[in-house]
């Protein structure tokens, strides 16, 4: 099959015939029909995000596809089905905290390297070895959206914080960075599940004005300007009582602006942080004890999602209260995956970049 291969961080990707899966009892072959592109992947292969990837490496994380051939313990998948791929591979061995690696893209310590010298090959390539268990049927979809379905990649992020926040329908979600790939999704993932409001902050203003536009009254925009108070007042000021703060803010935003949207939740609020903010070195965030003690307040990371959220959100997307149709696609094929990868950096909110092997 052919696949785009990383050699060494820094080098343009090369497309070239390479071994095909071998399927094992677990697992089962998908036919890579749509791979997203994220848009900090030209980072990940230039190794500036030093993430923990194994080289050579075939890249690319998540995926929709059909399903090429199972394995002996697989009794409700068959062949042809369209299926989503989650890239969050966990280990099966039954530790309290299983080791992961993310297909294509990643991996946490030295059990997240192991599992990478299996599951390491990600989505760009024609052919890709899955566990069975990040396997998730689609249902009968049309060939020429199945790209389009490649946007519950993004979308799964978001949804595994909402989901660590326990959102209850009604609420209202502060979305920190906003503006961003994750954080844009993230307010169209809120709205979905039935957030009253959604207060989207952010730095870039022609961003929040389409977001306005495109998701009308249920939400309230914030401009920062980068001074902690005053951010923090006008966040407080765009809806009160804020119930959720869901932090999705890059690497290089800092921690005033992390700390300035924790402290606008209501008491016995909750704040999820699953953003990049110190990842590349900076300040840790500091909180003060006191006004997160008295205020009783929920501080909880979390890394990606639960195996279920796939499923949840499936249904969501199948059911029409998560709008697809938002997501822009551009489509390249496999031979240029190289062009996809620059085409994606800084892409705008709702655009989704994908390789069509």
């Amino acid at each position: 099959m052919k696949a785009a291969v990383l050699k060494a961080f820094g080098e343009p990707l090369s497309v070239r015939q390479v071994p095909d899966p071998a399927l094992g009892t677990g697992e089962v072959v998908v036919d890579v029909v749509a791979a997203g592109v994220l848009p900090y992947m030209a980072e990940v292969l230039s190794g500036e995000r030093q993430y923990l990837l194994t080289l050579p490496a075939t890249p690319g994380a998540g995926a929709v596809g059909r399903v090429r051939s199972v394995g002996p313990d697989t009794t409700r998948l068959t062949v042809g089905d369209w299926v989503l791929c989650d890239p969050t591979v966990r280990s099966r061995d039954g530790a309290p905290t299983p080791d992961i690696t993310l297909q294509g893209l990643s991996a946490r310590g030295d059990g997240g390297l192991r599992l990478q010298q299996h599951f390491g090959r990600g989505s760009f390539a024609e052919q890709l070895l899955v566990p069975t268990e990040n396997v998730f049927p689609l249902g009968s979809i049309d060939p020429a959206e199945a790209p389009r379905w490649a946007a519950l990649n993004v979308c799964l992020v978001p949804y595994g914080g909402l989901l660590a926040a326990d959102l209850k329908a009604g609420e209202t979600v502060l979305v920190n960075g906003a503006t961003g790939y994750f954080g844009s999704a993230g307010v169209a993932v809120a709205l979905a599940m039935g957030a009253g409001r959604v207060v989207a902050a952010g730095r870039n203003r022609d961003r929040l004005a389409q977001l306005a536009h495109r998701f009308g009254s249920r939400l309230r925009t914030v401009s920062l300007t980068g001074d902690e108070d005053e951010d923090r007042d006008r966040m407080r000021r765009a809806h009160d009582p804020i119930d959720v703060v869901l932090d999705l803010l890059p690497p290089a935003a800092g921690t005033a602006p992390v700390r300035a949207a924790a402290m606008t939740v209501r008491e016995s609020g909750r704040v999820v942080l699953m953003g990049g903010v110190g990842m590349l070195g900076g300040d840790d965030l500091a909180l003060p004890y006191p006004w997160f003690m008295r205020n009783s307040i929920t501080v909880r990371g979390q890394w990606m999602y639960p195996p279920h959220a796939n499923t949840r959100l499936i249904e969501l997307a199948r059911s029409g209260l998560l709008d697809l149709d938002q997501f822009e696609v551009t489509e390249f094929d496999l031979d240029n995956a190289g062009q996809a990868v620059a085409h994606a950096t800084a892409r705008a909110p709702f655009s989704l970049t994908v390789i069509r092997p």
